[in-house]
């Protein structure tokens, strides 16, 4: 098929080298301790998906402070005696030759106190929604503490032998969170025009940086529009595609924002997949950063089609690898032309146990 030897091909995104064009998203594995310490489990999980043949896993999310901690089980890199135990995460995806990234994050207003036994704090004292605890609105001080605590969890990621991080800056959380009008009604620095409300965003991919040094690569997950009404639209999206242009980042992952419309359910058919892809093609023409594209991807034709439109250069997928960490090799091999994946969604339904397919 045409463009399946281009799914195949190596490829150069900035600073990181990748095998191939498949990159496993980052997905909230559930599988460590409560402090976010992981252990073999997780190890276990980046050593399938690479033994399959993921051209880049991304690990995670994993919460850079204890309030950001949004679920049982979720990672959390904030602590120097965590090193080790994440060293031997991307040490099991080096072993069958994928590269390995730490997706970078904090809650926000979706933090869970229950967890945490801290406060909410967020951009403003928004709730998510009618009813939902009101976070505290973070002082100017706080903001510059997140700021580093994003950095040095960076730090430690690389000094743990990740290939990459990534920014966390969609579905809602708290990078989401400045950049939405929704939960952002700063009326300083840090919020109203969309210049501001980057700002928080422009200062963690500036710090990390500072931290990183020149050649190591960082990458973001943007959130391109929220599905929440007052929240950041496709236009506003698209201008905060142009300001990362200039962030001196590596690869563009494109999802969406906060509220219900990043994963969609039920995709038996191919016009369902890529439901992201407008957006892309959108985003193609504001930035020549590399792009990788996740939601709903299923199939080897619409891989194909979506590698050869010329705005996307990685296919990047999440609930397929749950179900078959082998998919990449599947599909290598002639085995399958498409995942297994049904798009039920189950495996994401419970919140409180570790991360897997419920469909035999």
């Amino acid at each position: 098929m045409q463009g399946t030897d281009l799914l195949f091909s190596p490829l150069v995104a900035g600073r990181l080298r990748l095998r191939n064009r498949f990159m496993r998203s980052a997905t909230a594995e559930r599988l460590c301790r409560a402090d976010g310490t992981p252990g073999p489990e997780l190890a276990e999980v980046a050593r399938r998906l690479a033994a399959g043949g993921v051209g880049l896993v991304v690990m995670g999310h994993t919460f850079v402070r204890p309030d950001g901690k949004a679920s049982v089980g979720m990672s959390g890199l904030w602590r120097d005696d965590q090193i080790p135990a994440f060293a031997a995460v991307a040490a099991a995806a080096h072993e069958h030759g994928a590269a390995v990234a730490l997706q970078l994050n904090h809650g926000g207003r979706q933090a869970s106190p229950h967890l945490t036994g801290s406060e909410l704090v967020a951009p403003s004292a928004v709730p998510l929604e009618p009813g939902s605890p009101v976070p505290r609105a973070l002082s100017e001080g706080e903001i510059w503490q997140l700021i580093d605590a994003y950095a040095q969890a960076a730090r430690r990621a690389r000094d743990a032998g990740f290939d990459a991080v990534q920014l966390h800056a969609a579905h809602g959380y708290l990078i989401s969170q400045f950049l939405s009008p929704h939960a952002n009604r700063r009326t300083d620095a840090w919020g109203g025009t969309v210049e501001k409300r980057a700002r928080f965003l422009w200062e963690v991919a500036r710090a990390v940086r500072a931290v990183v040094g020149n050649d190591y690569p960082v990458l973001i997950k943007l959130g391109l529009a929220d599905f929440i009404p007052g929240g950041l639209t496709l236009e506003e999206g698209l201008q905060v595609v142009g300001l990362a242009s200039s962030m001196d980042l590596d690869l563009l992952e494109i999802s969406g924002g906060a509220g219900p419309g990043n994963t969609r359910s039920n995709i038996n058919k191919e016009e369902q997949e890529a439901y992201f892809l407008p957006w892309a093609l959108a985003a193609r023409q504001r930035t020549a950063l590399p792009i990788a594209l996740v939601g709903g991807i299923r199939s080897l034709k619409v891989m194909c089609r979506v590698v050869q439109s010329g705005a996307v250069d990685v296919i990047s997928m999440s609930r397929p690898f749950i179900r078959e960490p082998g998919l990449v090799q599947a599909i290598a091999s002639g085995a399958q032309d498409k995942a297994r994946c049904i798009s039920c969604s189950l495996c994401s339904t419970r919140a409180d146990v570790p991360t897997r397919c419920w469909v035999e």
